[in-house]
């Protein structure tokens, strides 16, 4: 059976899956007709999807008529992406935070003051179906859902719902649990956050939830990691902070204080080993699965807890980016030692050679100059955010696009 065709597909990327006699057959004109056609009627996103896939079916022996319709349907459906905006929604959760969920929706935004923010958004109005899929954000460390608006509203633009939840006790109103303990409880709390937008009658309307994709940096990126199948534990936690923490200290220690050269470094280096062995001792393997989970992309991610084992064949698709001045998390000790281990069944979605361990953030938050925060989450000088963000946020949105539609509906 032929895969779900993307219906969100650019027109050129949908030219350059053709053969050169099917590109001859839609330069001949044959789809401009049902191209205006759709155009004019303004069709709902999701009729020109099933007409592609019922083609498809019907001519799964004839790629001539994949080619006209796979054509017709990226260009109708990039008319109708360029009139969605983005709606806001909070979901009550349990333990007494809020999932942040943005949404595709026709419904005109105004700004809104979100933390230091003001962010354009359709608070509460009506969605509609975009391409009937859900993204979960898992935010790093103390976040919260205002530093990932940029990458949401690039995901509601082709079409996704995006659901952040926030994780309790490390988020930005309450960092009582950040850390390991954290993230035993994270992969979870994303699975808590699907079942909650499939429990609200206007969003289930527009979604289906057999196959799910997930986003996390930092902590989030371990989040991520966990949920593909890479088994971790305390004691690995323990065990690479002994050998490497002066080379790792941010990784070990958290925003809580620097090495800075001077006779402190050694009582430092120290008192975290000590207050390290005594709270992570444990080796039991902590692991998690989500069925519905088929995708994820870990952006700088915590990951030197992991059993390299339990990553070098993944339970889902699995995309990484790198920022090579990371300096909060050291990519040799993490993002790259997963890379190692699993290419070629994982895929580097992009490398920011000049980026750092704030680049998973945007907008990025205001900081003191000086400042701890500013020295980990701060971008470098070279680093030109205005130019590489909008290209990774497009490139993690194809990867999604790529991955969550191979996966037949009901499968």
């Amino acid at each position: 059976m032929e895969p779900r065709l993307n219906f969100y597909k650019s027109s050129l990327a949908a030219m350059k899956a053709m053969s050169g006699f099917e590109q001859q057959i839609v330069r001949s004109g044959w789809s401009k007709s049902f191209v205006e056609f759709a155009n004019t009627q303004q069709w709902h996103i999701h009729i020109v999807e099933w007409l592609a896939m019922s083609f498809t079916k019907a001519f799964s022996m004839h790629r001539v008529f994949q080619a006209v319709v796979a054509f017709a349907c990226a260009s109708a459906s990039l008319s109708y992406a360029q009139a969605l905006h983005m709606g806001f929604m909070q979901l009550p959760q349990a333990d007494g935070g809020q999932t942040t969920v943005f949404y595709p929706t026709l419904a005109a935004g105004v700004p809104v003051k979100k933390g230091p923010f003001n962010i354009t958004l359709a608070g509460d109005a009506a969605p509609v179906r975009g391409n009937s899929r859900l993204i979960v954000i898992s935010h790093g460390s103390g976040g919260s859902p205002w530093v990932h608006t940029d990458l949401a509203r690039v995901l509601v633009e082709r079409g996704f719902v995006v659901a952040i939840p926030q994780h309790h006790g490390d988020n930005y109103l309450d960092h009582s649990e950040p850390g390991p303990v954290s993230w035993t409880k994270r992969p979870a709390e994303v699975s808590r956050a699907i079942d909650a937008v499939a429990k609200d009658p206007a969003l289930t309307k527009v979604l289906t939830l057999d196959a799910v994709g997930v986003f996390g940096g930092s902590s989030g990126g371990h989040t991520v990691l966990s949920l593909a199948g890479g088994r971790w534990s305390f004691s690995r936690f323990r065990d690479h902070c002994e050998k490497n923490i002066e080379q790792d200290f941010s990784s070990c220690v958290g925003f809580t204080t620097l090495l800075q050269g001077n006779w402190l470094n050694g009582l430092k280096i120290w008192a975290a080993k000590q207050i390290i062995a005594w709270r992570f001792s444990d080796d039991k393997n902590q692991e998690y699965a989500d069925p519905r989970v088929k995708a994820g992309v870990a952006m700088v991610p915590y990951a030197a807890d992991f059993d390299p084992i339990s990553l070098v064949e993944q339970r889902v698709a699995l995309g990484l980016v790198i920022a090579l001045k990371d300096v909060n998390q050291i990519p040799a000790f993490h993002v790259e030692a997963i890379r190692t281990v699993c290419l070629p069944h994982c895929e580097v979605i992009m490398i920011l050679t000049e980026g750092g361990h704030g680049a998973m953030l945007a907008p990025l938050p205001p900081m003191l100059p000086g400042s701890i925060d500013s020295y980990l989450l701060g971008d470098p000088k070279s680093f030109k955010r205005n130019a590489e963000l909008p290209r990774l946020h497009g490139l993690i949105a194809d990867f999604f696009v790529r991955k969550l539609y191979a996966v037949p509906q009901g499968g």
